[in-house]
């Protein structure tokens, strides 16, 4: 088996705690000039990437800017840091659970994507923690979800993050959960769900579907009051996108403050950062696949509706 070249380093700094954009040209094409290919390939009509030639902002691996009539090769890298719109700041502290020399375990707050994606760039958690903690080599082991609150796992050392990532993977990391969410009392519990869970690319929500289940959850009640509320326990064994929020709502219980589940509302404008979501990842337990320690992380974070639902439903 032939192994994979790997890609030469970035000749570009990372800027405000954020990567460049790597792009490796396709091995056959149609395409005279390098800037013919970037404007099939990441312009929607806008002229962005024209003008970003005139600027020089298209760079090759040896550091040098790619002019407009830079011939096409295939299989050539080419970096660029994306352009930015001027994005609202998440308002809400990062806390630190742990650091050692491998590893960075951080207590996220609600609304604050966990790495850049999207119109989430500086204004994430990944982003942040390089800047805060002077650590520009730090990656994530995983993903939670912007609006869900709670611990993430990142690595120091990149030659130690695919250790890291394959407890995710192969399912060796226990992860807890907590949820407010309507109380049901003639739904029986703890129950485990399963099912099948898609969401398409473009598409707001994830759905169940038929087919053999590929997400599963126990759900456990931990408390209730007369006001109509749960505190919930949840309990994945597997991480399908969104997984949670869909099995409880299949459930007739629907996380509060979700905006996508039973229904997808209205986008809220940018710094509306009232009603979070009622979803807290309250527990990390693995070993240390680098240095053999059980770890066991838990989260300082409340969910403001359990604490005071007058308070949290009149942000």
């Amino acid at each position: 088996m032939r192994r994979r070249t790997p890609p030469p380093p970035s000749p570009l700094p990372q800027r405000d705690g954020v990567d460049p954009v790597r792009v490796r040209l396709p091995g056959e094409g149609r395409w005279a000039t390098v800037r013919e290919h970037l404007v099939e390939r990441l312009s929607a009509g806008d002229g962005v990437v024209e003008r970003m030639f005139e600027e020089g902002l298209f760079f090759g691996a040896d550091g040098q800017p790619l002019g407009r009539d830079t011939a096409y090769e295939p299989g050539m890298f080419v970096w660029f840091h994306r352009e930015r719109a001027d994005e609202v700041p998440v308002p809400f502290e990062l806390g630190i659970v742990h650091r050692d020399e491998h590893i960075v375990v951080a207590d996220k707050p609600h609304f604050l994507a966990t790495t850049p994606r999207g119109s989430h760039i500086t204004q994430t958690a990944l982003a942040r923690l390089r800047r805060e903690l002077d650590l520009p080599a730090l990656g994530a082991a995983h993903r939670l979800d912007r609006l869900t609150a709670g611990l993430v796992l990142f690595v120091v050392r990149p030659e130690e993050r695919g250790a890291y990532q394959t407890l995710f993977r192969d399912k060796r990391v226990r992860k807890e959960y907590e949820a407010v969410a309507p109380y049901d009392p003639a739904l029986t519990l703890p129950t485990t769900v399963g099912s099948r869970i898609v969401k398409e690319r473009g598409e707001m929500a994830a759905r169940e579907v038929p087919g053999e289940p590929n997400a599963v959850s126990r759900i456990e009640l931990v408390e209730h009051r007369d006001d109509g509320l749960g505190w919930y326990r949840l309990l994945p064994s597997t991480g399908q996108t969104h997984q949670l929020r869909v099995h409880m709502n299949a459930l007739g219980v629907p996380i509060l403050g979700d905006p996508l589940y039973p229904r997808v509302a209205d986008p809220v404008p940018a710094g509306d950062f009232r009603r979070p979501l009622q979803l807290l990842a309250r527990a990390l337990e693995f070993t240390d696949p680098v240095t053999g320690v059980e770890h066991r992380f838990r989260s300082g974070r409340t969910l403001g509706a359990w604490d005071s639902y007058a308070d949290w439903a009149g942000q």
